[in-house]
């Protein structure tokens, strides 16, 4: 096995979302998504804790990026303004990788309990990274958390609109819209 070839991590993602699609998450192995990947256990446990984890992969970075997007907006910007800086800096690390991957993904998360319950996990954390990042910008807490929320479900609601758009299209544009529907559906419950 070639576990000395870069990209490993990458090779197991792909490998899982592969077999969770064609085996079921339930019935794939650890074992499995190694030699699909062409590593061994031990590279995929230097990677993952566990299987359920491979699906969270780009959690941390998708973090970090809405969080460094959030602290380099400018200091005049609003609360929504500057979550729209960090889901700008974040869309645009989006690839396609992230399009060719993203049905099989949604498949095998829409099958599995515990994955949904991981994908849930996952909105939670990034809503709180992006909270966070607005906190260091002493935005108050009430308003950190909603625009935090805000940031996530437009995050969520561009990404879908960005895999039915053409494949040459920018999320961006999509993530950036999302956000602008939700301020104006805010203000309407005024």
């Amino acid at each position: 096995m070639a576990r000395w070839e870069p990209g490993a991590r990458e090779r197991l993602v792909l490998a899982a979302v592969d077999l969770f699609t064609e085996l079921g998450y339930d019935a794939t192995t650890v074992a499995q998504i190694a030699e699909r990947a062409g590593v061994t256990r031990s590279t995929f446990f230097r990677h993952f804790p566990d299987k359920r984890e491979v699906l969270a992969a780009g959690q941390q970075a998708l973090s970090q990026l809405l969080t460094q997007g959030i602290a380099e907006a400018p200091e005049d910007a609003t609360p929504l303004q500057v979550v729209a800086a960090g889901l700008e800096r974040a869309s645009s690390a989006m690839g396609p990788m992230n399009r060719e991957l993203a049905p099989r993904l949604q498949a095998a998360i829409a099958a599995n309990s515990e994955l949904q319950e991981r994908d849930a996990l996952k909105s939670v954390g990034l809503a709180a990274a992006m909270t966070d990042a607005l906190r260091a910008r002493d935005v108050p807490e009430a308003t950190a958390h909603l625009a935090g929320e805000l940031g996530v479900l437009a995050f969520k609601q561009g990404y879908a609109r960005w895999l039915r758009a053409g494949p040459d299209a920018a999320l961006a544009p999509y993530t950036l819209a999302a956000l602008e529907e939700l301020r104006a559906a805010s203000q309407a419950l005024t």
